[in-house]
């Protein structure tokens, strides 16, 4: 069996270990009394500890050999997660829970990252990082039909036992995948000129990131773009819900379902758009989908407004889970620190998206739900003015990088596959 098989077994199992309970917690929270403030605070701190692990998760992940276990260990954290919320929804102990969910997912994609560059090389690391995300979103999808049909036929709180499940299904995958199919170096970035002298390169010092302008930038506009995209989905499922009682599992699973299945779509074709169009203009065109999601959530908080709202998030996310690490790649490969990059890339988004919840919980409470899909849509100005003017940057960067990249040794799948 090809060890590809396996990592995409585990990609799809890791899709609720990375998003955890995800928008189901709220419907959980808002059924046993919790108002809509505190259920924002319990996410924005979530997304707080996630922020703040993932770079540390990427460093670990370039610094063992055993990148197997990072994915094992994530995967039990979300098995502990659920077991809590099952066991009690009082605050402390849902606290504790999203702690360890944001740690486990935040650990997650580093992994998978690592994973995947250690086994296919960075010439075909974005095809096969495409299938991964296929085969993500297919898991998400899978998480929410069935979430939405246990919430229905159940009850909402065994949706988290199905959490536990897909974690132990996920150790269970990453296991198969033979620890000699990851190329120890590569899948940390650590590419050299030449294959008899390997022993001899040495990773680049960690400030390496601080002077990559083209990354900076990409952060700082992911951030700024999560800060209005993040809230919207648990935000529109609580809208919705609120008008149409007694279906709020079914019209948040509704909401997963549209949009993943847009990025699915989205990420099938996304390495081909990027290779033919380039980084700068994919991104661009998922920046553009934030104001257009905003306007469809202000005006549609009716069940069959999930449709427009969900289709924009998938568009946007969809070319973003595949486009943004393929870039990473490109811009550190050869410096030993991709995995480290990855995670700081992804915490500084993440710095954006753990304010979103507050913020939206906040606008929501205060002007009501329209106003507060209104105002956080009208944030995607500020990255799309950054992207645009700061473009000759990015592209500059990509094309003077393809000549070094072409001189550097990559993986021999051909023979890794034997």
């Amino acid at each position: 069996m090809k060890p590809t098989i396996p990592l995409l077994a585990v990609s799809f199992f890791a899709a609720d270990v990375q998003a955890g309970a995800g928008p189901f917690l709220g419907i959980y929270l808002q059924s046993h009394g919790w108002h809509p403030d505190t259920i924002g605070t319990i996410l924005t701190v979530g997304a707080i500890v996630g922020m703040l692990v993932t770079a540390p998760a990427g460093a670990l992940v370039d610094a063992i050999y055993h990148r197997r276990s990072v994915v094992v260990g994530a995967s039990a954290l979300t098995i502990v997660a659920a077991a809590v919320i099952w066991l009690s929804h009082g605050y402390w102990p849902i606290m504790f829970s999203q702690i360890a969910t944001a740690v486990g997912g935040s650990a997650m994609g580093p992994a998978l990252t690592g994973l995947t560059l250690g086994m296919m090389g960075r010439r075909n690391f974005d095809r096969q990082y495409g299938r991964n995300q296929v085969s993500n979103h297919a898991g998400n999808i899978a998480a929410a039909a069935l979430s939405g049909a246990a919430g229905w036929l159940l009850g909402i709180s065994y949706v988290f036992v199905l959490s536990a499940i897909f974690g132990v299904a996920c150790i269970a995958s990453v296991l198969l995948i033979p620890s000699r199919a990851v190329h120890r170096h590569y899948a940390r970035g650590l590419a050299h000129e030449d294959e008899k002298n390997r022993s001899q390169v040495r990773a680049e010092k960690m400030r390496v990131l601080l002077h990559n302008r083209p990354l900076l930038l990409l952060a700082l506009v992911l951030a700024v773009f999560d800060l209005g995209n993040s809230a919207m989905l648990p935000l529109y499922s609580l809208a919705v819900a609120a008008n149409h009682h007694g279906v709020a599992s079914q019209i948040t699973a509704a909401n997963i379902i549209i949009s993943q299945v847009v990025m699915l779509i989205a990420a099938v074709y996304a390495y081909r758009i990027t290779r033919r169009w380039g980084f700068w203009w994919v991104i661009l065109a998922t920046l553009i989908t934030l104001p257009l999601r905003g306007v469809a959530a202000a005006w549609l908080t009716t069940p069959w407004g999930i449709a427009p709202v969900q289709v924009f998030d998938g568009i946007g996310s969809g070319l973003q889970s595949v486009a943004v690490p393929a870039l990473i790649v490109h811009l550190l490969h050869g410096s030993g620190r991709v995995n480290l990059g990855q995670g700081a890339v992804k915490g500084i988004q993440g710095a954006g998206g753990c304010l979103s919840p507050l913020l939206g919980g906040w606008l929501a409470s205060r002007f009501g739900f329209p106003i507060a899909f209104a105002a956080l849509g009208c944030v995607s100005v500020v990255p799309l003015a950054i992207w645009i003017t700061q473009g000759s940057t990015i592209r500059r960067a990509c094309d003077t990088r393809r000549d070094e990249l072409d001189r550097m040794a990559d993986v021999d799948t051909a023979a890794l596959f034997q």
